[in-house]
């Protein structure tokens, strides 16, 4: 059985891609057809890609991996926090530090400070502090939560990295493929297919699809511990043998349709959601 039907994938406009005029010709290969000026994707292969990119997170999660989820556009922050937190992943929803993952030293050094201002601020000794400076290591504190809150748990580099939208978040693509890191994207139609490993061609404009695609990661990982967690209690119930049964024991002896273009939709395509410039 599919991890992901067809149906939500329509409901969810994963098949429309950008307007005509503004597409990458690489991603030809996973377009079907264009009605209306846009271009609609293949769901065929985003079906099928998509079970790849499960299994590859249920593999990572098996063997006690992690999986970095990034997406800091607005239509993806709340479906990245939300489902990484649900499976213990660390994110980065805010704001992508430059070095985040080549400059592990200093961005560590970062986390140390975050960490020791939480301390502080839960034993109440920022309370004991003047106005001016507590106020100005709130504001601190403030800021590299924002930052770094997604990851000051992570203690080593990811063995994978999950990315919504690969043209915005082209800083952490190249540090990623840097470190020689798989990077699993939602790939929409004016990206570039090439610097993914594991492409999932679909809409990255789309609230409903942004948080579908990062729903069926999430599972692959919680699927990939669970089967860790069986495996255990498997291994530990063979292991232990009850002292009644020790004494009482003997001698061993179909070709997908063009959907409808919904007009609500092709309008969030054509005007994007305008995004906070953070500094």
């Amino acid at each position: 059985m599919s991890v992901v039907s067809m149906r939500e994938l329509l409901e969810a406009g994963v098949h429309f891609g950008h307007q005509t005029r503004r597409w990458n010709p690489k991603m030809r290969r996973f377009i079907f057809t264009e009605r209306g000026g846009i271009y609609i994707i293949d769901l065929q292969q985003t079906q099928q890609l998509l079970e790849e990119a499960y299994e590859f997170s249920k593999n990572i999660a098996a063997r006690n991996g992690t999986v970095l989820f990034v997406g800091t556009k607005k239509q993806a922050q709340d479906a990245v926090e939300n489902h990484a937190k649900r499976v213990g992943m660390p994110y980065v929803n805010h704001r992508w530090l430059g070095g985040l993952l080549t400059n592990w030293r200093t961005i560590h050094s970062r986390i140390d400070r975050l960490h020791e201002l939480r301390r502080l601020k839960e034993e109440g000794q920022l309370e004991l502090l003047p106005p001016k400076e507590r106020i100005e290591l709130l504001g601190q504190l403030e800021k590299l939560d924002a930052n770094l809150g997604g990851v000051a748990d992570m203690k080593r580099h990811p063995d994978a990295v999950f990315i919504l939208d690969l043209k915005k978040e082209q800083l952490g693509v190249a540090e990623a493929r840097r470190l020689n890191l798989p990077v699993i994207a939602l790939v929409d139609t004016n990206c570039d297919p090439d610097e993914a490993d594991l492409v999932i061609p679909g809409n990255d404009d789309a609230i409903r699809s942004c948080e579908l695609v990062a729903r069926v990661i999430a599972d692959g990982i919680e699927a990939g511990r669970a089967g860790i967690t069986e495996k255990e209690i498997s291994r530990a119930q063979a292991t232990v043998v009850e002292p009644a049964a020790e004494a009482e024991a003997e001698p061993e002896t179909e070709t997908e349709k063009v959907p409808e273009v919904d007009d609500e939709q092709v309008a969030q395509k054509e005007e994007p959601v305008a995004e906070e410039v953070t500094t």
